[in-house]
């Protein structure tokens, strides 16, 4: 198996992330067979809708294990919106479910107190994360990607990683939350990179130039 394997379990934003990557001349299968899982050169998770239903899909089509195997021999993985969220312990939807457990740390719901609009929809900006000595993090995903750029969100949760190391990218929607993760070949965006113009196309790109 070759190319770039957009994991199919039955959720999820699959033909506009598969479009997306053809128009930039990838080799792009969508599949939600494990044993493609195991042998993709890249896979890339997208998700919408609720976290406990879709772990549920991904544990029902022995998915879940093959993901954090490909994770841990180092795949290039890009997870997406939920793909991102997924990769923790748990999050608070739904009373609560168990996650992938790939990261450290929980999901947790916006606060409605603070009188923001939920879900979480639309433009808002990004801007890279500062290390403790004052230094920009880069992403080799954020390349040719000037600070400050504007993707396109929907979302009512939100990832707290227990690491703050594993943050790249940081965005204010009444808290300041994670919205890109990176963790050696691991990366993951809670914006949507399929629906963010020229700046989510260039991220694409980068994901896919990425060497093992």
């Amino acid at each position: 198996m070759s190319g770039v394997v957009v994991i199919d379990y039955g959720m999820g934003n699959l033909r506009s992330v598969s479009k997306a990557l053809e128009s930039l001349g990838a080799a792009v299968r969508v599949s939600g067979e494990p044993k493609d899982v195991a042998q993709a050169d890249r896979l890339i998770l997208p998700g919408v809708g609720a976290f406990p239903a879709a772990m549920a899909e991904l544990s029902a089509r022995g998915l879940a294990e093959p993901i954090k195997a490909a994770v841990a021999k180092g795949t290039p993985y890009l997870g997406v919106c939920l793909g991102l969220q997924l990769l923790f312990d748990e999050s608070e939807e739904g009373g609560g479910a168990a996650g992938l457990g790939i990261l450290r740390g929980k999901v947790r719901r916006f606060d409605g107190a603070a009188k923001l609009k939920i879900p979480h929809m639309g433009w808002n900006q990004v801007e890279p994360r500062m290390s403790p000595s004052g230094r920009r993090r880069r992403s080799p995903l954020l390349k040719d990607i000037p600070d400050g750029s504007h993707f396109y969100f929907v979302h009512s949760y939100y990832a707290e990683p227990a690491e703050q190391g594993v943050v790249a990218l940081e965005t204010d929607y009444g808290v300041r939350f994670a919205s890109m993760i990176e963790r050696k070949q691991l990366y993951a965006t809670q914006f949507h990179p399929e629906k963010s113009q020229a700046a989510g196309l260039t991220l694409l790109r980068n994901f896919l130039a990425l060497t093992r």
